[in-house]
């Protein structure tokens, strides 16, 4: 989103972009110029809160009703909104924009929600897709009767309080007729749609501009490029000792570390000084000087590597990830671990594949295919459907 404001913005575009208040959200758009309006909860605080499924409509409630208190204002005079986000959250921004008579875009960074004959839903917490049936559509209606029952009364009473008539189902309602994917096509070629008119811009990139750290640059020209490890915004509630494993894992390689802290707040092992831990920094630059990339399997993580010619293992955690994983080892730019959970001996068996010197020469040519021009394409179609 972040890119996709600088774009809007070096094109003479006002920009409002309304996100969670984390510190991490305000500074990135800081760097792209651009304000943030808080809305809802703490995303971090969210991801570390582990709360129970049942508990999944209460909080689905919550972001609706944060969107219908905080958006109106922010959205009045606007000529569009673009809703992206968790279920519910991008329900109650739509519906914002239906109460203002805003047009509006529905956007997803990755297309498993969009519903397709071709691959099933994602399985919500505590509703797990029966194992037994294989038919994709018949999954896809399970999927409408499992959102509904989710989100649907907190939606519908949230949009009875400013006025608005009830949705039959929340996930059609906020998927729409033309729903915009903000992927790369040779990273995630589009399934068929039927009956939808889906939109694939690219990925939106925000370029980078930032030096790296010094102790980090000092790092990197002191020896062979090292492996980077980090797990973004995933806190590994289940892998406590995930920096021990991955550390050596990545030393019985031969091969020196630089550590991600993120949400999970990795730290060293040791005292060695084969391990550089480092916090937020420019991945685009980092990503082109070391040997592989070890992460979560986030889309814009995933996309960052694939354009910097790194080979990937991906540790997929919850929602897309998984199919990150795979698409990254379908590509033959990296492997897929099993599961979310590192091991040493799983993760070795991955970092093999991905160090070999076929998947860094496939890498490498996928590289000068990945688009970067995402964000460009998403704001030329906003602005020309304005004049």
């Amino acid at each position: 989103m972040a890119g996709l404001a600088a774009r809007l913005r070096e094109h003479g575009a006002q920009v409002r972009v309304c996100a969670p208040p984390d510190e991490d959200f305000a500074r990135r758009l800081a760097d792209a110029g651009v304000p943030l309006i808080p809305v809802g909860p703490s995303a971090r605080e969210l991801t570390r809160a582990r709360p129970e499924p049942a508990s999944l409509p209460q909080r689905a409630a919550g972001l609706i009703a944060g969107q219908l208190e905080t958006l109106p204002a922010a959205a009045e005079g606007c000529d569009v909104l673009v809703a992206t986000g968790p279920l519910p959250a991008a329900a109650g921004a739509l519906s914002v924009a239906e109460r203002l008579g805003v047009r509006a875009v529905s956007v997803t960074f990755q297309q498993l929600t969009v519903p397709s004959p071709h691959h099933p839903p994602l399985a919500y917490p505590g509703r797990p897709l029966p194992p037994e049936v294989t038919d994709h559509q018949a999954l896809w209606d399970l999927d409408t009767r499992h959102t509904d029952a989710l989100f649907g009364e907190a939606l519908n009473t949230n949009r009875a309080a400013i006025g608005l008539p009830a949705v039959d189902h929340v996930r059609d309602y906020v998927v729409g007729g033309r729903p915009w994917v903000a992927t790369d096509p040779v990273l995630d070629p589009l399934y068929e749609r039927p009956g939808l008119d889906v939109v694939q811009t690219g990925a939106w990139i925000l370029p980078d501009e930032r030096p790296l750290p010094a102790e980090l640059s000092a790092f990197l020209d002191a020896g062979a490029p090292p492996v980077y490890v980090g797990f973004g915004s995933m806190p590994l509630h289940a892998s406590p000792d995930a920096a021990r494993v991955v550390v050596e894992a990545v030393r019985a390689q031969g091969r020196r570390v630089v550590l991600a802290r993120g949400w999970a707040g990795l730290s060293p092992v040791d005292g060695q000084d084969d391990c550089c831990v480092v916090g937020e920094v420019n991945q685009q630059a980092l990503f082109g000087r070391v040997a592989a990339v070890v992460h979560h399997g986030g889309a814009g993580t995933t996309t960052t590597a694939a354009r910097a010619g790194a080979p990937q293992v991906v540790v997929p955690q919850v929602a897309d990830q998984p199919y990150w994983a795979g698409r990254v080892a379908e590509l033959g730019i990296g492997a897929a671990h099993d599961g979310p959970t590192p091991a040493f001996d799983s993760l070795s068996a991955a970092l093999e594949t991905a160090l070999a010197p076929g998947t860094r020469a496939r890498a490498g040519a996928l590289a000068g295919r990945v688009r970067a021009d995402g964000a460009e394409v998403a704001a030329r179609l906003l602005l020309d459907a304005h004049g």
